[in-house]
């Protein structure tokens, strides 16, 4: 399968110049994780993530998101799909940029790693278990735990989702980024104090998501592209007797497709 055979055709995108404001709003409104960057000729400069938003403290409105572009690599329409992935997951690229050449980088359209995971062919899905896939040094969140210092970690680990535990180190529910995001902050910084107030007063247990879904450690990989294709989720809970022992996202899965997990 090649690239152009699934990739989105009539992305979002903006340019150099927009305002990181706008850049921001965009990036809500229609709820993804990364759009490309173009130049004025629409010759793609890389993307920028809601990675790059949430470590934004300028509240300066003629801010442009130049400055916040991150490279990415690029690929044409006859890239073979599992080659674009393979070019995804050193960095856990978002989106890559579909350009006409790699000579003359004009939009064409973007991959990203959902389209990649919903073309997974479950013929080839390796027979291993959850527990020779996941991630056993899990970062979490508490219900209690204002929501500031809870975008803190996401900025230090770079993860997108976080399983929110109680005191027993049971799963309870989950918070992600666009759970932030969608509430309005793009930022929470010295420059906004009003935002350093209100995060301080709202707790994870008012934004995170439940029910949690999760697995066994000796569920299957195959359960594990299930649920996630099934429940529209980019991570799932590993539990053993009730308690948190892991965790285990698109990257982990595709990467044990491709024959490059642990």
């Amino acid at each position: 399968m090649l690239v152009e055979d699934i990739m989105s055709r009539d992305p979002l995108y903006v340019e150099d110049t927009t305002f990181l404001t706008n850049a921001r709003q965009l990036i809500r409104d229609n709820h993804v994780r990364g759009i490309p960057v173009v130049d004025g000729q629409k010759r793609v400069l890389g993307i920028v993530t809601t990675q790059d938003m949430l470590r934004v403290t300028s509240t300066r409105s003629n801010v442009t998101v130049s400055g916040f572009t991150v490279s990415v690599p690029l690929v044409t329409g006859d890239t073979n799909v599992m080659d674009a992935a393979k070019l995804m997951l050193p960095q856990k690229s978002i989106i890559l940029p579909v350009v006409q050449s790699q000579e003359n980088p004009v939009l064409r359209g973007v991959i990203s790693i959902l389209d990649i995971f919903g073309n997974i062919n479950p013929v080839k899905v390796p027979d291993r278990t959850i527990s020779e896939i996941m991630s056993t040094k899990v970062v979490t969140a508490t219900p209690d735990e204002p929501i500031g210092k809870v975008w803190d970690k996401m900025l230090e680990s770079d993860f997108t989702g976080l399983p929110v535990v109680n005191d027993k180190n049971e799963p309870v529910g989950m918070i992600t980024r666009f759970d932030i995001l969608k509430r309005g902050w793009a930022r929470i910084g010295k420059e906004d104090g009003s935002k350093i107030r209100e995060a301080t007063h709202l707790y994870v247990d008012k934004l995170m998501s439940t029910p949690i879904f999760s697995l066994k450690p000796e569920d299957s990989l195959q359960n594990a592209i299930e649920m996630m294709l099934k429940q529209d989720i980019g991570r799932i809970s590993v539990v053993d007797h009730g308690k948190l022992v892991g965790i285990i996202d698109r990257y982990d899965v595709i990467k044990s497709y491709l024959g490059e997990g642990r």
